[in-house]
């Protein structure tokens, strides 16, 4: 049988009602600007998902502790000026330069000597003191916070990479440790091409790349 004009018009206009229908249902994503960096973005994510499983503690930061059925025990810790914490029945523990693991460690050791099965869990409420700096001919100048293992080439990749000029080959890492200042090439160049990987080194707090 054929099909009237009419039949076949009223069915065009159901199917674009429908598919009106659907795509305003549709999830709407939003449009990623022309100029993102789909490697870098993915980089921050990566190096932020480690922040409380290898934090290195510094003073002024400030730790959550808590111990499972131990209210009395649980709360937060100020990491002081000397690098010290102060944890019930435990006393005073030098926590500056460990992770939150190894020291979650340690304060679930010494808690045996308490309590029968200590549950220890450690975590960063508040990372005041972790910084470092990227000076120079980098898209993003300043101070970037510490929040777990960053290398050198993951810090710059955090600055948004070099600027046009940028001397690749001559960067220079200045690390302060215990009063005593030295200076550590990091040489991009020879990263680039596979050679000297061991230059690419864990940050520490309060180290300056400077990108000349």
């Amino acid at each position: 049988m054929t099909n009237s004009p009419s039949r076949g018009a009223s069915r065009l206009a159901l199917g674009l009602a429908l598919a009106v229908g659907l795509a305003a249902a549709a999830p709407v994503r939003a449009q990623q600007p022309p100029d993102a960096d789909p490697a870098r973005s993915a980089l921050v994510e990566s190096v932020l998902a480690e922040e409380h499983s290898s934090y290195f503690v510094a003073p002024g930061d400030v730790l959550h502790l808590a111990v499972w059925k131990e209210p009395d025990l649980t709360g937060d810790v100020f990491v002081r000026l000397d690098g010290r914490i102060t944890v019930p029945l435990v006393g005073d523990l030098m926590a500056e330069g460990k992770t939150t693991e190894q020291l979650a460690i340690e304060i679930r050791t010494r808690l045996r000597a308490f309590l029968e099965m200590p549950i220890v869990t450690l975590t960063v409420a508040q990372a005041v003191s972790a910084r470092f700096y990227v000076i120079g001919e980098v898209a993003l100048s300043g101070a970037l916070p510490l929040t777990g293992r960053i290398t050198v080439l993951q810090g710059l990749a955090l600055a948004g990479g070099f600027k046009e000029f940028a001397k690749k080959d001559r960067i220079l890492i200045i690390r302060e440790k215990a009063g005593e200042r030295k200076a550590i090439p990091f040489n991009f160049k020879e990263l680039e091409l596979g050679l000297n990987l061991d230059q690419n080194i864990t940050l520490e707090s309060g180290d300056s790349i400077i990108v000349p």
